[in-house]
């Protein structure tokens, strides 16, 4: 009994020990992740100049991005879990570094769009470093409290990054005399680095043998839904965009086809997505949480932005220049830091069903503080402080948790379709947000939003809190808790 019980011991601190080794690296990635998403932005109106293009056509950039990542997310994840997911993250890590060379040397608008559009494929990190974390630990009876406690690590590389690439696009740009093709090769050498850093230090998941086959017809289908919603609410946001009634038809037409999806999906062998697995009650409030905490964390931006420099004289707003205004989102920045790093310490001892719950009240109880406290700048700032700390745990949380409900084989695909649907959330609210702030804007207050606008903001994304808090208490009380078995076999304690 002792020499069982040593080797499982034995067995247990090699692999909490490898999988230690393996979150360092991926921290490293997700650093390299933020970068890329911090970096660009302060430098876009300097690549307009370079490009010879209109400040509206920016928008472009955010919209075709926001596209191929919705369609190749959820196939990519499919086909980690199917062949192994090291595989298929050294692959999108080599196509965001083909792509981010490309924009070095892009001059024209439409090369640019393209090269722009195939970074996006760094949206499959995270879920890929998450299946590969849960595979490595799942042999001991930590495997998914260290996933937990890993995705907040991750998280917190990935906004210390963006951080840091917002800080330093300016600097960088500065130091080579204004020179914007040398400015933009430090992502790409990143990156490029990244794909080393993949290759040597990351080890392959186990594969589940006999899944050789994909479902191409159900991912087409699901391709085609995706590209009409995300394409008519990207058509929304952008001011030459078609009319009303194209963006209606595209709606209609994506959901008829996640109609047709589910259908075939339930009499496929090997589904792309497994429908009977979101229904599970531990699987959908998750997948729903993250559609409601991406409608503030992706949506509510913009409007935060646009408060934060509306003159006071109007009666509302806080009138910050540029500088100030970044200085908002940084502390923003360091909340969701804060709240990552707080998950990855309260999981150890507090149930993650209750952390989830109570990360999901604090986003909503900190915009329902906007309502009364939205005057003075430390209002807003302990308002978005507030919702930070929640944002931060949930974007965490959400990944590791879908992973942890999932069967062995989809643990890839179970985490990816937190962020499609975050992303999902996030592009319909900032299309709704978009036209509520129109809504009233003219002859009264000029080119600024109505109040009445903002107020719904902070009311919907409240809203989309208290609501994930309610859904989240269906999961069960033992959901996501580590297994009481092993791994471990006869074969192992002869060893």
């Amino acid at each position: 009994m002792s020499r069982v019980s040593g080797a499982v011991a034995r067995a247990r601190t090699s692999a909490l020990g490898a999988t230690a080794g393996l979150i360092g690296w991926f921290v490293l990635v997700e650093v390299a992740s933020g970068i890329l998403q911090g970096f660009y932005v302060p430098l876009l109106p300097d690549i307009v100049v370079h490009l010879g293009i209109r400040d509206a056509d920016v928008n472009w950039f955010e919209a075709a991005q926001l596209l191929l990542s919705a369609l190749v997310l959820p196939v990519l994840a499919k086909l980690g879990d199917m062949f192994g997911h090291k595989r298929i993250l050294l692959f999108s890590a080599v196509a965001t570094a083909a792509a981010s060379w490309w924009l070095v040397f892009a001059d024209t608008f439409a090369s640019f769009l393209a090269a722009w559009a195939l970074q996006g494929f760094y949206v499959v990190w995270l879920p890929l470093e998450i299946a590969l974390i849960f595979d490595r630990g799942r042999r001991g009876r930590q495997g998914v409290s260290r996933t937990r406690r890993a995705a907040g690590l991750l998280v917190v590389g990935l906004q210390v990054g963006a951080i840091a690439g917002a800080l330093a696009a300016g600097r960088v740009f500065a130091a080579t005399g204004g020179d914007l093709r040398l400015a933009l090769m430090m992502p790409a050498v990143v990156v490029t680095g990244v794909c080393v850093v993949i290759w040597l230090g990351v080890p392959e998941s186990e594969r589940l043998p006999g899944r050789r086959s994909l479902d191409i017809g159900g991912f087409a289908i699901l391709a085609g839904a995706l590209l009409c919603v995300t394409g008519a609410l990207s058509f929304v946001r952008l001011p030459d965009g078609p009319g009303p009634a194209v963006i209606g038809a595209l709606l209609v037409a994506g959901a008829v086809l996640l109609v047709v999806f589910v259908r075939f999906e339930l009499g496929r062998p090997d589904p792309a997505i497994d429908v009977r697995v979101l229904r599970r009650p531990e699987m959908w409030p998750v997948q729903v949480t993250a559609f409601l905490v991406g409608i503030s964390l992706l949506g509510a931006q913009g409007p935060l932005a646009t408060y934060a420099g509306t003159d006071p004289s109007l009666g509302y707003g806080l009138g910050l220049d540029a500088t100030d205004r970044s200085n908002v989102i940084g502390v923003y920045l360091v909340s969701l830091i804060v709240g990552a790093i707080l998950f990855a310490v309260t999981s150890r001892r507090a149930s993650p069903r209750v952390v989830l719950i109570g990360a999901a009240t604090l986003v909503g109880v900190g915009y329902a503080l906007f309502l009364p406290l939205h005057t003075t700048l430390w209002q807003v700032l302990l308002c978005l402080g507030v919702a930070g700390l929640g944002s931060g745990a949930l974007v965490a949380a959400m990944p590791a948790a879908a992973a942890a409900a999932a069967p062995r084989g989809q643990t890839g695909v179970a985490s990816a379709l937190t962020n499609t649907t975050k992303t999902v959330g996030g592009t319909m609210s900032s299309a709704v947000f978009g036209v509520v702030l129109a809504a009233g804007a003219g002859a009264v207050v000029g080119t600024a939003a109505p109040f009445t606008g903002y107020v719904t903001v902070w009311i919907v994304c409240s809203a989309g809190g208290f609501l994930a808090a309610i859904l989240l208490l269906c999961v069960p009380r033992v959901a996501f808790a580590d297994a009481e078995t092993t791994d471990i076999t006869v074969r192992d304690v002869a060893r």
